[in-house]
């Protein structure tokens, strides 16, 4: 009899989380498996990529309410006569505006707020997997059914006290947690020294012969510039460091004697604040924001260098895509970069700061012979980590 697996994370837009899991689900043996998928938002970007066999499943009833206009929810609530996920809704906009939060200051606020109005997940699961931390773990742990339940950690958690103390509850309901790098383990065992001996470490998966196959379809620039192109990928927000990308783009601009365009793709909260920092750096010629591609690998390709600006990563997923794609890497030295980089021999580790950036990107422009031994390394270094699957399977029994 198949294992009945439940996968719960946020959404799937263009992220790196998100990308693994696809690349996951996409190596499953669905003869062993059947897989149901949970998602807090619908409709995203790498939906289209999933296999066939994974059942996305309903909307929650809670996520349904949100999307509605407040008149509309008002109406809902009184044709219904009933005011909890009105109420629910109201307290979590009341209270996210009292200042500025962290992401898993965010989630623990959403979930006081809306926890009680959340449906519990009426099947019973072999194995729930909460693909990312916060709200997709507090879900496995308190609304699934499931023999066992494991939880994956992807970003490097550093927590307050009162968030450290708040998710320590959702963690004990889990069996195994899983982390994305060495490092990523480092950091969580710190904050919770408790689950040294339950966490493990599987590396998101990245399979080289399907980005290969997916860098040939689809479109990729087409603006015909013929310069040096550099590429970023990543959430329009603070811990991608953008506001280190412009400030690094600016003295390119201004210092560096360099024809190049540099291109992002992604999207999230930070949009307009970066777009207005653009402008008003004299910068639109020179810093282009593409939106988000289901398909970036074509992007990736056509690329001279790739640039990482990330304050943190769990793992830096991105970046094991242009090094399957044969593209120098810049990147800043955030916490798990040595998992995957070897300065000066698949690309250039930084500092995390404009100037460094600035003249990582210089360095690796003006120094052909360095370029030319970075790419003939990277030909040659193991591309992707496809056997990580047998690790889940190991995990899962």
């Amino acid at each position: 009899m198949k294992k009945k697996l439940l996968f719960v994370i946020d959404s799937l837009d263009v992220a790196g989380a998100e990308k693994s899991l696809v690349t996951l689900l996409s190596m499953l043996d669905y003869s062993s498996f059947s897989v149901d998928l949970m998602l807090f938002s619908h409709g995203k970007t790498l939906e289209k990529l999933l296999p066939e066999e994974v059942n996305i499943l309903p909307p929650l009833k809670y996520t349904v309410f949100s999307g509605l206009s407040l008149s509309k929810s008002v109406l809902y609530s009184v044709k219904g006569k009933s005011f909890k996920m009105l109420n629910s809704r109201i307290k979590y906009s009341v209270n996210i505006r009292r200042k500025t939060y962290s992401n898993p200051q965010k989630a623990r606020i959403f979930w006081e707020s809306a926890a009680d109005v959340i449906e519990v997940n009426p099947e019973t699961y072999d194995i729930a997997i909460a693909y990312a931390q916060c709200i997709p773990t507090f879900y496995v742990a308190d609304k699934v059914r499931a023999k066992k339940k494991l939880a994956w950690v992807n970003v490097s958690y550093r927590l307050e006290d009162e968030d450290r103390i708040f998710q320590k509850e959702f963690y004990d309901k889990c069996d195994r947690i899983v982390a994305v790098s060495n490092k990523t383990k480092e950091i969580f065992t710190e904050t919770f020294p408790e689950y040294k001996n339950q966490t493990e470490v599987i590396f998101d998966i990245s399979n080289p012969e399907f980005i290969s196959r997916m860098a040939d379809l689809g479109k990729g620039y087409n603006d015909k510039f013929e310069g040096t192109k550099i590429l970023t990928i990543g959430r329009l927000a603070n811990q991608k460091g953008y506001d280190i990308a412009i400030k690094a783009c600016k003295m390119l601009k201004e210092q560096g004697n360099i024809n190049f365009r540099w291109y992002a793709l992604g999207k999230g909260p930070l949009e307009r604040k970066i777009r207005a920092s653009i402008e008003e750096n004299g910068l639109s010629d020179h810093f282009i924001l593409l939106g988000v591609e289901a398909n970036p690998y074509p992007y990736i390709k056509n690329s001279d260098i790739y640039v990482q600006t990330s304050r943190f990563e769990g793992f830096g997923i991105a970046i094991a895509e242009a090094r399957m794609l044969n593209i120098p890497v810049v990147t800043t030295r955030f916490d798990a970069v040595f998992s995957q980089m070897v300065n000066e021999k698949n690309g250039l580790v930084v500092d995390m700061n404009p100037e460094a950036v600035y003249e990582g990107i210089l360095k690796l422009h003006k120094d052909k012979e360095l370029r030319s031994s970075i790419r003939d390394y990277l030909k040659t270094e193991k591309k992707g980590n496809v056997e990580e699957i047998q690790k889940f399977y190991k995990l899962i029994g």
